[in-house]
């Protein structure tokens, strides 16, 4: 048996969500290729030989692969499988890109998708949590290729190994033409990246504005070195960025610490960061539900507390 993880990169680095899934490509069968796709990405193939328990890299280049499309990458992970037919798992990330493209490949293989699993029990048996994460269900699959997203808050970052692993050239298959790549709008801030934070510091609803949810979050993040986020309520006011939003709808995290101000602690929130080494919650109602999964709990009003926090720190 041998598992095929797909890495995601921007062309110069490979992101961290690919260490989370090869760990899980790791427990699911005893050989593991990385598969990296994009455009002068030679510099993301390298760093993907250097991990630990990856046995071989296969690198495809060409400018039709520059930016992951969802129809193009499916169309060369196809030809890859096709060509290979040693091949039992194949597993993304479960990010936005991972979640864009595993269906596809899915469907053209013609088995079923299994998504966001947190751990993996066989090789074709693997736990995953549904009802905002209330329940964990236990699924097997008899599908001879498994395509699998992988909730990168469920496994550990794969280490770099003692050694390095081969790089065997791919040939691009280019271009799918079903979709474009017309642009993007990237924000860039000195923050770290939300789903990698060691340190986050959120805010709901209850700060009332985006003008609040910088007077008062902004110096704490900055003394904590930590990352902004948001409850969905908080974003949908308009307080916060969809990019913070952390829930079920939003971006799944597992910090070292999760500082929640003003929030209650609606089920979807919770779904989204009750994996966090330490939570902190700071909220004036005594029955919020976000107390229930605190390791701390400051029954006090934000405003009041937050500052005094930083003037300690």
């Amino acid at each position: 048996m041998t598992a095929l993880v797909i890495a995601e990169h921007d062309n110069h680095h490979l992101k961290s969500a690919t260490l989370n899934a090869l760990t899980a490509a790791l427990a699911c069968a005893p050989t593991v290729h990385v598969l990296v796709m994009g455009s002068a990405s030679a510099e993301v193939a390298t760093q993907a030989t250097g991990l630990q328990g990856v046995a071989k890299v296969i690198h495809a280049d060409s400018a039709e692969l520059a930016h992951p499309l969802a129809e193009t990458i499916a169309a060369q992970v196809l030809a890859l499988l096709k060509a290979n037919a040693g091949y039992t798992h194949v597993l993304f990330a479960s990010t936005a890109s991972g979640k864009n493209i595993a269906p596809r490949v899915a469907a053209l293989l013609d088995v079923a998708q299994i998504s966001d699993i947190t751990k993996v029990l066989s090789a074709d048996t693997f736990e995953r949590p549904i009802y905002a994460g209330n329940a964990i269900a236990t699924v097997q699959s008899t599908d001879a290729i498994k395509v699998i997203t992988v909730r990168t808050t469920g496994f550990d970052a794969a280490p770099k190994g003692a050694s390095c692993a081969p790089i065997e050239n791919l040939q691009g298959i280019g271009d799918s033409a079903l979709s474009q790549f017309l642009g993007q709008e990237v924000a860039v801030s000195d923050r770290p990246e939300l789903t990698a934070a060691k340190v986050i510091v959120s805010g709901g609803r209850a700060l009332g504005s985006s003008e609040k949810f910088a007077e008062v979050l902004t110096p704490l993040a900055d003394k904590l070195g930590a990352a902004l986020g948001a409850s969905r309520a908080a974003v949908d006011a308009g307080y916060a960025p969809n990019d913070w939003q952390v829930g079920q709808t939003g971006k799944i995290v597992a910090p070292d610490l999760y500082v929640a101000c003003g929030i209650s602690g609606a089920i979807q929130h919770l779904a989204g960061m009750k994996d966090s080494k330490v939570i902190v919650a700071i909220n004036k109602d005594p029955e919020a539900p976000i107390f229930s999964v605190a390791d701390y709990g400051l029954e006090a009003d934000l405003f009041q507390a937050v500052p005094e926090w930083v003037k300690l720190l």
